[in-house]
């Protein structure tokens, strides 16, 4: 079957060659690790595993499609290491994008339970295009110099951050990949490319302990990028009896959220989220879905009886 190019499933990445090119996630206070190498729980033998899938704007054809997975354990109480892997398809296949970071955190006691992690990722970005089959609204892509050839190429990054946290309370900046690079060279007598430019996230997070049973957890996440206007996510979650998670979401101009998640065992935790657009594009998708999983392995089976994530 011939791929088709509209409007919805290019308008991602050909408008984000100057602008916001990282994925997004509702379950972001979740998914730290993936933006910030100075994330860290400061919980020894610890071993944090997680994945999300993200499944953007469902019903539009060539819509992006997010898997995200990572891991990290605490080495000492001042080392954590970890590993964090990000594939993002956008066009079924016509932009192909994998992250592949190692992550090294140093966490400084600042005294009493205040701790601050500084932290180093490094690894590469393969990119694939596939523009075989596609058709343009003039003809045959394949008469269009801009599309008559793919890319496949493969370039290290290097990312910093710096990541505050105690009980009940966590800061953290940080810019994931500090290397701009340019995807698509000039070629085929065109001047064309696809930046890849430097986003800074801010993010915070805090716990109101309201009674015995019941918490308030508001979060926010800020993303800076050269030639976009500043993206904010604000969301606030309510956790009963350790268990049972539901909260809303915000996206600045872009879309309101719902999110669940429930902690099966104590080790293992199951979230749901749902975007619902509110911008124009809403009009050619019925919303976002996204699912998380988060899995805590007791290394030496100290038996601790709360997940370090988000507290």
């Amino acid at each position: 079957m011939k791929k088709i190019i509209l409007f919805i499933s290019f308008l991602f990445y050909i408008t984000s060659v100057s602008a916001q090119q990282d994925p997004e996630y509702t379950h972001y206070m979740y998914n730290m690790s993936v933006v910030n190498p100075a994330y860290a729980t400061g919980t020894p033998a610890m071993l944090n595993v997680g994945g999300l899938y993200r499944t953007q704007w469902v019903g539009a054809i060539g819509a992006p499609k997010t898997f995200t997975f990572f891991g990290h354990t605490a080495v000492s109480d001042k080392v954590e290491v970890g590993m964090s892997l990000i594939s993002d398809d956008i066009g079924d296949g016509a932009k192909k994008e994998n992250n592949f970071y190692a992550d090294f955190a140093y966490v400084l006691n600042l005294g009493g339970k205040n701790k601050l992690s500084l932290g180093l990722k490094a690894g590469f970005t393969s990119l694939q295009t596939n523009f075989n089959g596609f058709l343009l609204q003039s003809g045959n892509a394949n008469t269009d110099l801009a599309f008559a050839q793919d890319v496949n190429v493969t370039k290290p990054n290097i990312g910093v951050g710096a990541y505050y946290f105690r009980d009940n309370l966590y800061v953290g900046i940080s810019s994931p990949g500090l290397l701009k690079t340019k995807h698509i060279e000039e070629r085929s007598g065109i001047n064309a490319f696809g930046s890849e430019n430097v986003h800074t996230f801010l993010t915070a997070g805090y716990v109101f302990q309201m009674n015995d049973m019941l918490k308030l957890k508001p979060a926010f996440m800020s993303r800076f990028v050269k030639g976009a206007p500043i993206a904010l996510d604000l969301s606030l979650n309510v956790l009963y009896n350790e268990k049972f998670e539901l909260g809303a979401a915000y996206r600045l101009d872009d879309a309101v959220s719902i999110l669940a998640n429930i902690n099966i065992t104590p080790t293992l935790r199951v979230g749901y989220a749902y975007d619902y657009t509110l911008s124009n594009l809403g009009q050619f998708n019925s919303g976002t879905h996204e699912i998380m999983l988060l899995f805590d392995l007791d290394l030496l089976g100290k038996g601790f009886d709360k997940s370090p994530r988000f507290f």
